[in-house]
């Protein structure tokens, strides 16, 4: 009986502990960037915009302009739980008409997403 209760404790703890850090954590997004081949693009220009008229007319964007790193990646940090529109630009290459919407973001993580330019 004391170690189910024990159990019990632990179980109540451990679920406490991740609705609190849900809270606590922020919502981000990490993009990697990927060509057509599949290789990551290095310093690729990435800019996030809130609705498709600001991604249309590249205005009011929400996060960025944010270059990718040696491995395709960039990161934003403190966004909402909600849909973005993701630009992506990198010399002729670009992910317009494929790719531009994200999911929904999970709260209180890092939701991940590739966008292939070409």
């Amino acid at each position: 009986m004391k170690k189910i209760l024990q159990l019990v404790v632990v179980c109540l703890v451990l679920i406490s502990f991740s609705q609190v850090s849900a809270q606590i954590l922020p919502t981000g997004m990490r993009i990697t960037v990927l060509s057509r081949l599949g290789n990551p693009v290095e310093n690729a220009k990435v800019t996030v915009f809130e609705t498709r008229d600001d991604y249309d007319n590249e205005e009011n964007a929400v996060a960025g302009p944010a270059f990718t790193d040696e491995k395709g990646r960039v990161t934003f940090k403190t966004l909402d739980e909600k849909e973005y529109y993701v630009q992506v630009l990198k010399g002729d290459e670009s992910n317009y008409g494929d790719a531009e919407q994200t999911g929904k973001l999970i709260k209180g993580k890092v939701n991940k997403f590739n966008i292939v330019i070409q």
